[in-house]
């Protein structure tokens, strides 16, 4: 935390411009306005928004090293004339679309002849039809290069597949979506400014790269390839262009710390991997004076051998200290929140800009490391079957002689400044609910008191995500509502994209296990998908839907099957989202054996059976409540 009361004092010195330097170093030309739009007339992308974080001072509600982050980060445009080679086409199709034009506005309409995936998230691949040639039935490739690591398309389309909704819910916060775009409300992510909302694409590769030191020569200009999986992505490399002296890391070493786990709900990341990677890119790229610019996906460059090279050091440093000093504090019997809290870089790495937490942070990677080796469970018992906060709440709140009592104590540590306390108070008066007790005017003023503890808290954070946590539920909370996690979940996504595998397997999170636990008998289904030459076995028994390949897709109705069905891909994907299909061909069986074991209520799906024609057709929807779209982000 720090506040606007004492810049001086802030560390590392606000009077450091090196950045913004190098920032603006080779700037050829803005996008202004910088509003960019779809076919509709929607806005998708508004880095407008942003003006205000150079046109004021930081005012108090803003941590002022989260406004200097924000500054440099909202600057955009075209920066040193080169070939069109497209390396991570931003998130949507309109936004990248509105980057070629304002290159060509520059430098003449020239062809794109390579776009490069540098890893698997939506961020660096989902543009990529708006810098390819269009055609009435979309986006040409023809001649162009799709270059991405191995494993991408696996990775891009399995990401938040079993999870997403709920990763999405918590990417509302955790991005700030419903906040405003002000001094008060969202001023980026810490890494970016926002995701647009503009239509995504996925052109599958042309080339894998499969090994480090793999080279391809693109319109003239070399590229050699590190494989750097498992780091921030599943699938990733890094770039160098020996005859630029030019080293791209797209994320392993950005301006600031990155997340080792993320608020928004993903696997942790192996921070001593991302560690070891850099020290080989440093080995393989800086060795010799090998580099001049450094430069990646999310922010500014830096320029010459010595500040190339102190940087990339710092980031591997930064990376193995917090994953070794956590290990080492783990092994000496200290929990993940003890570490937490004692954990303290070293004197350089605590006065270098580019190590600051404002996307991840000390605090949260710390506990994410010890989440990969220990689990959830800290190791004491009596944590160990610990009660909901529903129920933990009214029992506080009993101990302490009922709401009233806790809302006092809770004015008193807000007094004290000791917002953290304050938060757990007033958090369980808000977990109670109703059963809190007391007047309805007095939970009113619980969450009306929370809501000021959350929003003194996020004015106060460096951490940009933390802030959008912050005050997102704090919005929530003067809105009369509990900030929650728990909620309706979406429809089931089957894209086509997807593999069949991967649509069965979320087809068994959407199934309502206490309602088909129920079931006595068991169920076997068999899907031949003939197109693409598989048959798939639906078992359900115990609640539990499970699901394998037969080895031969000829495979022949069984005794023990109840269904034995033949579709199309793009027809079982029709069923799987609820649309009639009258080409699905029943071979064998009863169709009615599908309606009550796969019923759900709102965190299941429903299934009923139709009889449009001779041929059976099943009929999958998804039994939901409204909700609101959200953006996708992945980070």
């Amino acid at each position: 935390m720090a506040t606007n009361d004492r810049l001086s004092d802030i560390s590392p010195s606000l009077a450091d411009t090196a950045d913004f330097v190098n920032a603006d170093r080779g700037f050829i030309a803005s996008r202004k306005p910088c509003l960019i739009k779809d076919s509709t007339g929607k806005s998708v992308w508004n880095n407008d928004e942003y003006n205000f974080v150079n046109e004021h001072p930081c005012p108090a509600t803003v941590n002022p090293k989260l406004w200097r982050q924000a500054q440099l980060l909202s600057k955009q445009g075209l920066y040193r004339k080169a070939g069109i080679i497209a390396i991570d086409p931003l998130v949507s199709t309109e936004c990248a679309k509105a980057a070629l034009e304002l290159y060509q506005s520059q430098r003449g309409v020239r062809s794109v002849k390579a776009i490069i995936y540098s890893h698997s998230h939506i961020d660096h691949y989902g543009g990529a039809a708006g810098v390819l040639p269009d055609s009435k039935i979309g986006p040409v490739v023809d001649d162009i290069h799709i270059i991405a690591p191995e494993g991408f398309m696996k990775e891009a389309t399995s990401e938040n597949v079993i999870a997403g909704p709920i990763m999405r819910h918590r990417a509302v916060y955790m991005y700030g979506s419903t906040l405003p775009r002000s001094p008060v409300g969202q001023i980026g992510v810490g890494l970016g400014m926002g995701t647009s909302q503009g239509k995504t694409s996925l052109i599958p590769p042309t080339i894998d790269i499969k090994h480090t030191g793999q080279t391809l020569t693109i319109d003239g200009v070399r590229i050699v390839f590190q494989m750097v999986p498992d780091t921030e992505a599943p699938a990733e490399v890094n770039m160098y262009f020996p005859d630029e002296r030019a080293l791209l890391v797209p994320e392993c070493a950005v301006r600031c710390m990155h997340n080792i786990t993320t608020l928004r709900g993903a696997l942790v990341r192996d921070a001593r991997a991302w560690s070891r990677y850099l020290d080989e890119t440093l080995v393989l790229y800086c060795e010799k004076n090998r580099t001049d610019v450094l430069f990646g996906s999310h922010s500014w460059p830096a320029w010459g051998k010595e500040e190339v090279k102190g940087l990339l050091e710092d980031q591997r440093d930064l990376y193995a200290y917090l994953h070794d000093q956590t290990v080492r504090r783990m092994n000496d019997g200290w929990n993940g929140t003890e570490i937490a809290e004692t954990m303290v870089l070293p004197a350089r790495l605590r006065k270098a800009w580019h190590a600051q937490g404002y996307y991840g942070s000390v605090s949260h990677t710390v506990k994410g490391i010890y989440q990969r080796y220990m689990t959830w469970f800290d190791g004491y018992a009596e944590n160990l079957w610990k009660l909901p906060p529903h129920e933990e709440g009214c029992r506080y709140i009993r101990c302490m002689g009922g709401v009233n009592e806790v809302l006092s104590k809770a004015k008193l540590f807000i007094e004290e400044n000791d917002l953290r306390f304050a938060a757990t108070l007033l958090g369980h008066v808000v977990a109670a609910g109703d059963q809190a007790g007391g007047p309805p005017a007095l939970r009113a003023q619980g969450k009306t008191m929370l809501a000021d503890v959350f929003e003194r808290l996020g004015f106060g954070c460096e951490n940009a995500t933390w802030r959008n946590f912050y005050l997102g539920q704090a919005l929530d909370l003067r809105r009369g509502d509990r900030p929650r996690n728990r909620f309706p979940s979406t429809s089931a996504k089957f894209p086509p994209s997807l593999s069949v595998e991967q649509w069965l397997s979320v087809l068994a999170i959407r199934i309502d296990g206490d309602q088909a636990g129920n079931e006595k008998r068991r169920i076997c289904i068999d899907i031949l998908v003939k197109d693409t030459q598989e048959t798939w076995r639906l078992i359900l028994s115990n609640g539990a839907l499970t699901y394998r390949q037969q080895d031969d897709y000829t495979t022949g109705v069984e005794s023990q099957l109840d269904l034995y069905m033949s579709v199309k891909k793009h027809e079982l994907q029709r069923i799987l989202t609820g649309k009639d299909v009258q080409e699905a061909q029943v071979l064998s069986g009863d169709i009615q054996a599908l309606n009550s074991p796969f019923t759900g209520g709102h965190y299941g799906v429903e299934y009923e059976a139709k009889q449009p024609s001779l041929n059976s057709t099943l009929l999958l929807r998804s039994s939901h409540l409204n909700s609101k779209t959200v953006p996708v982000c992945y980070k």
